[in-house]
């Protein structure tokens, strides 16, 4: 692996993906519409993936061992992939989610997801539906992963790997939603949670930079699921950032949205074909208290 491109990656566990790749003796450019540099002693490629000319004319002469899409949210990005990328990437790895799961169906508490329950070989693609709009691609977001990893599974146009990430927590973190559940804590107001309260899968933010760039790596093919071990519900979550302090939680109100990793389902994934392939994974205890107190100060 000498030569990677990282579509995006300017931000979050993005960018200590490129600066453990970088760090590695890798080649390492990134691809993104030029709003942040990368770090020093990376190329950096302008241009917006949905302008397939100008993603053309960037590419032009280029060839890479291994291409990590950071920003493949759609079934329409995953096409152009393939157009741009086919025959000058020798393996591609697409950064999937835990919400591909999200499919309205509930699972038994205790039997986590599998990679075999989302199958891209068999999911459908809709190409027509508006993806091109914000809106409805942020509301759509799983389906809009899910159609994404189909195209790109099917495509035959390269070696294709997904990552299928695990909620991502780290002191980066831009969503702002475990400054969400202190502000609430601090304010003494109630945190929405459903009464089920069922348990999710978790990452460090470092962690996906550490299993991403393995993925990159590595030679297997189709999805592995990324979360370290050790589930979490979000009244784990609220004791955690209460530090011994007594806090309430209220079911959402009707027309409320509930916290973030608040579920009334059970959404707890399977790691053990990464682990099968190579990669070991942490506990959310390894970690969690250490990220607590970090964003506490």
């Amino acid at each position: 692996m000498e030569n990677v491109l990282v579509i995006g990656g300017n931000r979050y566990f993005g960018r200590q993906l490129v600066t453990r790749l970088r760090d590695s003796g890798a080649r390492v450019s990134v691809l993104n519409r030029g709003s942040t540099a990368p770090p020093p002693g990376v190329e950096q490629l302008v241009a917006d993936r949905e302008d397939e000319a100008a993603l053309g004319a960037v590419l032009a002469g280029r060839d890479f061992d291994v291409v990590v899409d950071q920003v493949c949210y759609t079934p329409l990005h995953a096409e152009g992939a393939v157009r741009a990328f086919a025959g000058r990437a020798g393996r591609y790895v697409m950064t999937s989610t835990i919400e591909v799961y999200d499919t309205g169906e509930h699972r038994p508490v205790g039997v986590p997801l599998g990679e075999d329950v989302i199958d891209p070989a068999q999911w459908p693609v809709r190409s027509e539906l508006p993806w091109r709009d914000r809106g409805f691609r942020d509301g759509a977001y799983g389906e809009g992963k899910r159609q994404a990893e189909a195209v790109l599974a099917r495509s035959g146009a390269f070696p294709f790997a997904a990552v299928r990430a695990g909620h991502v927590l780290g002191a980066d973190d831009f969503t702002g939603r475990l400054a969400h559940y202190r502000e609430r804590i601090a304010a003494g107001l109630p945190v929405a949670v459903h009464p089920a309260d069922l348990p999710s899968s978790y990452t460090h933010e470092g962690e996906m930079a550490d299993v991403l760039h393995w993925a990159a790596g590595a030679r297997f093919t189709g999805a592995v699921n990324a979360c370290s071990h050790g589930e979490l519900t979000a009244t784990d979550l609220c004791d955690l950032l209460a530090q011994g302090s007594s806090y309430r939680t209220a079911a959402p109100a009707s027309g409320e949205e509930a916290s973030p990793f608040s579920f009334e389902r059970y959404y707890g994934m399977d790691n053990s074909r990464a682990e099968q392939l190579g990669y070991s994974f942490s506990h959310t205890r390894d970690w969690l208290p250490g990220l607590v107190a970090a964003t506490s100060r």
